[in-house]
């Protein structure tokens, strides 16, 4: 049987596969034509692009807010409410799409003026209940604004199903000719990666974005959040690949997470 040890390199393994950070700071990132910021019961995500963008405000030229009301949208109230500074906003939230949480958050406490100074169009996608129709909604909203098909996008997502998200972004886009495809970039802000404490397992998240703990899922729903996310992206008539349901691109899962995954599900319990 696997030692603690052996499984934080396990969890940690799945964890940056499924985060894809393919950029690991907002503000060391060159002009994007697009930022989309996907709803996420971890706040501190949307705060960290928000800030960014007050502090460069001609980082995107567009930035979607996405997320309608789903099954997780009841997380993103919670965190609201326990959130040390936006919790004023625990009653206004209730019933709100996920992209209205966030918007309200930016309205009430941050710069707008500032951001939109150098012409950044704020967007709303409220409809989407679920990862593939957040990029069916999202170019709906960005067509019917008049903004032309964006050459680069930077994609803020939940860090446990980031990969999936740009591979439903890539497939959504697959109807262009290849030259006009955009390109998608994964910046999740922060990985969730653990270690262990005695005989404990904490979180041991780096970086300068690196969320407070309490904002943070518990074990047993992180554990079972990236042991079912390895199931979707496997390109087989079970998945969400070409050879599956065909809802995302194909995704190279290599054998290292595949071993991870089977190994956490097995030592900790933890379910699809």
């Amino acid at each position: 049987m696997a030692t603690p040890r052996d499984i934080c390199t396990d969890i940690n393994t799945l964890s940056t596969f499924l985060a894809h950070p393919r950029l690991p700071d907002l503000s060391a990132c060159q002009p994007v034509d697009c930022i989309i910021l996907c709803a996420s019961a971890v706040l501190s995500q949307a705060a960290v692009v928000f800030r960014a963008l007050e502090q460069n405000p001609s980082l995107a030229k567009t930035l979607v807010l996405v997320g309608g009301i789903g099954h997780s949208t009841t997380y993103i109230y919670e965190a609201v409410a326990r959130h040390p500074r936006f919790h004023a906003l625990a009653e206004k939230v209730r019933g709100l799409a996920e992209a209205r949480v966030l918007e309200l958050i930016l309205r009430t406490y941050f710069d707008v003026e500032r951001i939109t100074s150098e012409g950044c169009c704020v967007l709303i996608e409220d409809q989407s209940t679920n990862c593939g129709a957040n990029a069916i909604q999202t170019r709906k909203v960005l067509e019917g604004a008049g903004v032309p098909t964006p050459r680069s996008c930077v994609v803020v997502q939940d860090p446990t199903m980031s990969r999936r998200t740009i591979a439903s972004f890539q497939k959504l886009y697959d109807d262009l000719p290849a030259e006009s495809h955009p390109s998608f970039i994964s910046c999740p802000v922060f990985v969730p990666t653990m270690r262990k404490d005695g005989e404990a397992l904490v979180y041991d998240i780096q970086g300068p974005h690196a969320p407070q703990h309490a904002e943070l899922w518990d074990h047993e729903r992180l554990f079972s959040l990236l042991v079912g996310e390895i199931p979707r992206l496997r390109d087989d008539e079970n998945g969400y690949g070409p050879q599956g349901s065909d809802f995302i691109v194909h995704v190279d899962v290599p054998a290292e997470v595949e071993i991870a995954a089977k190994r956490v599900q097995e030592v900790l319990g933890a379910s699809r």
